[in-house]
């Protein structure tokens, strides 16, 4: 590995032995990976990144990826039936969900029937076009059911982009926040950045993951290059990451 805190270094050197927590590698059941060729591609793609344990986190949204605990345990069984002994070797593969907070999950969460990352760890989204107008009644109720609620990258949320104050509420609130490492660079654009950088540097993030859907992603991760103060607060990211959710 190379010396960590030099002045400037790929973010892969921190991932070595990295649970991501957040990713769409199961085939065919959401816009991630489109087979089980492909699926068997994203991980050992991100085997080579560093990563050795997975949480599959395919989507669930009322009406367009209507996934069920059925459809996400086949593609997972499905993923586990082709890797091959040297794939296998070395990483451990688990399966959970990221919902969207929409009429659908409010009814999983009222049956208490959630895919958690660990534990009582559930990963939620929003809509990127608005927050849902129950926002805080939803976590609240997430919280009162047992659940910790894991908001998939917040940076990307453009609507907060202008309020970053809201951030903070969310936190007080009792929400957890998972950054994906992309947002360290333009990928998503630089109001993205910018925000992710926010977030980052008030402390404000638990969480790392790579939410990958394709082996581009992984190429731009394997590429990209952090400074030293951001690689300080990554690799505390990333431990903590590693700490909560693996399973060794």
């Amino acid at each position: 590995m190379l010396q960590i805190f030099s002045k400037k270094q790929f973010l892969k050197d921190l991932l070595e032995d990295f649970v991501d927590i957040h990713n769409h590698i199961l085939p065919g059941i959401d816009d991630g990976s489109k087979n089980i060729n492909k699926s068997i591609d994203l991980i050992k793609k991100l085997k080579e990144l560093g990563v050795k344990q997975f949480i599959a986190t395919p989507h669930i949204m009322q009406d367009i990826y209507p996934n069920t605990d059925k459809t996400i345990g086949n593609a997972y069984k499905l993923v586990l039936r082709n890797l091959n002994k040297n794939l296998k070797a070395g990483i451990i593969i688990n399966s959970a969900a990221e919902y969207m907070l929409d009429n659908d999950f409010e009814k999983r969460l009222e049956e208490r029937n959630l895919l958690t990352l660990k534990r009582n760890y559930v990963l939620i989204e929003m809509s990127y076009l608005q927050p849902p107008l129950n926002l805080e009644t939803l976590i609240i109720k997430i919280k009162s059911e047992g659940y910790l609620p894991v908001l998939a990258h917040p940076e990307r949320y453009a609507f907060y982009h202008n309020n970053l104050d809201y951030y903070g509420n969310l936190k007080k609130m009792g929400c957890f926040f998972q950054l994906n490492l992309l947002s360290l660079s333009d990928y998503y654009g630089k109001n993205v950045e910018k925000t992710a950088n926010y977030l980052i540097n008030r402390n404000l993030i638990d969480f790392v993951g790579t939410d990958t859907h394709n082996a581009i992603q992984i190429e731009k991760l394997s590429n990209l290059i952090i400074n030293k103060k951001t690689s300080e607060k990554m690799l505390d990211l990333i431990n903590n990451t590693n700490a909560t959710f693996s399973v060794i």
